[in-house]
């Protein structure tokens, strides 16, 4: 499993030399970003969702505890690092997270690095239970669900009626969502096909499948061709063209 993780430490010297001993010694963990000082942390936090970070505890300014109690929501774990200091690493011990004493070991940090692969691999795993109960209470109330969109970097949760269309990409399918993101998704176009064709999804051309609630119009150029609501154009196979043109008749 790859974890995607940030450092947050005011010695650079001290962020260089975790990254190189992840990159060596912890095979599966990124570093996507760094920072040196909370609010930058903050920041990386809010626009990488790390699986993971290692949070220094005695920064200038804002301590770490300080940049936590800032957050929102904690969707991550955390490997504290810190030079001695009792009462943090007491809180710390009795909270039963991990933590680091400078300068790291590199047989520590792949302890730590373990237990939080574990403790990610469950909650990642819970996340998928809870939308599978979700999944059950929409079936039952006619509200769309959620459907798991899982990228090499991450799995997320997505409304299925926020997914405008999907493009076929090899063994890879891009996905195309109601707020102007995209992502490449480990799964065929067929896969997506046969999970989708209940909710109002038509596929007009092999390459494509289309969430026809995003249907602006019918042009007449080419075969035929869908414009979307998002401006992107759908090309229309001649063997797909009669039964596209029924599916459409039947939203009037």
């Amino acid at each position: 499993m790859d974890i995607k993780c940030i450092i947050i430490d005011d010695e650079v010297n001290n962020i260089e030399n975790l990254q190189g001993i992840l990159s060596k010694w912890c095979p599966g963990v990124t570093v996507v970003a760094s920072a040196d000082n909370a609010d930058d942390g903050i920041k990386a936090i809010d626009a990488h969702k790390p699986d993971l970070i290692f949070l220094d505890i005695q920064m200038p300014e804002k301590t770490g505890f300080d940049m936590l109690k800032a957050l929102g929501a904690i969707n991550f774990e955390v490997i504290f690092i810190t030079a001695f200091d009792q009462y943090g690493i007491q809180a710390i011990k009795f909270s039963a997270l991990d933590y680091l004493l400078k300068p790291v070991d590199v047989a520590d940090v792949q302890q730590a690095v373990e237990k939080a692969r574990a403790r990610i691999a469950t909650r990642k795993q819970n996340l998928s239970v809870e939308n599978l109960l979700e999944f059950m209470r929409r079936a039952q109330t006619a509200e769309a669900p959620k459907i798991a969109l899982p990228t090499m970097q991450e799995t997320r949760y997505v409304k299925v009626d926020d997914i405008i269309r999907c493009e076929a990409a090899d063994n890879y399918s891009t996905v195309f969502i109601n707020d102007g993101d995209s992502m490449l998704v480990c799964k065929t176009l067929k896969e997506f096909t046969e999970l989708l064709k209940t909710f109002g999804f038509q596929r007009p051309h092999q390459s494509h499948l289309v969430n026809f609630r995003f249907v602006k119009s019918f042009l007449k150029e080419d075969n035929g061709t869908l414009l979307l609501h998002d401006k992107s154009k759908i090309p229309i196979s001649r063997q797909n063209l009669d039964a596209i043109k029924k599916a459409l008749n039947s939203m009037v």
